[in-house]
């Protein structure tokens, strides 16, 4: 089954911005500088890019993943993202996108609920990913915690937003 066909293309576009959503509540939520910020950027494009391709990858997830291999599909998903936090202050860019992802999932769930289940998981595993990327607190890199308070704080937030 084409799972692209179940959403409308407001849908399907929000659904392909929905890994970038997470990866930027948990950047917004506790900003890491300029190197946590690059090394958070690549742990969300390293999970889109290794998505799939085990014989019981969700269909769901390959299909978001490679929307991202085209041009409209990295495009649809920008423009998801400056509809959605463009000018908005960072302390409400995390809010902002744990509300957009709350509403995914619903739309996920309602349109493809065989595939839910592990698409949410994945989601949650990127924002987990994107987390543990750059240490908080560090000093060229140097000690800091893995996981800052903040970050623990927009994970539950996404858990529960994602169901």
């Amino acid at each position: 089954m084409d799972l692209r066909a179940a959403f409308s293309d407001e849908e399907w576009a929000r659904v392909v911005a929905a890994p970038m959503l997470a990866s930027m509540a948990i950047t917004a939520g506790e900003p890491s500088g300029l190197i946590g910020t690059i090394r958070e950027s690549f742990a969300v494009a390293a999970a889109i890019q290794k998505a799939g391709g085990t014989e019981d990858a969700n269909a769901l997830v390959e299909a978001v993943a490679g929307a991202y291999d085209t041009a409209e599909g990295r495009a649809s998903a920008r423009a998801v993202l400056q509809d959605d936090i463009k000018d908005r202050p960072r302390a409400e860019v995390a809010h902002v996108a744990v509300a957009a992802l709350a509403e995914i999932a619903r739309v996920v769930e309602a349109r493809a609920p065989a595939a839910a289940a592990g698409y949410k998981g994945w989601l949650r595993a990127i924002a987990q990913s994107v987390a543990e990327a750059a240490s908080e607190g560090a000093i060229l890199g140097i000690g800091g915690e893995r996981v800052s308070e903040d970050e623990r704080a927009t994970l539950a937030e996404i858990d529960r937003a994602l169901g």
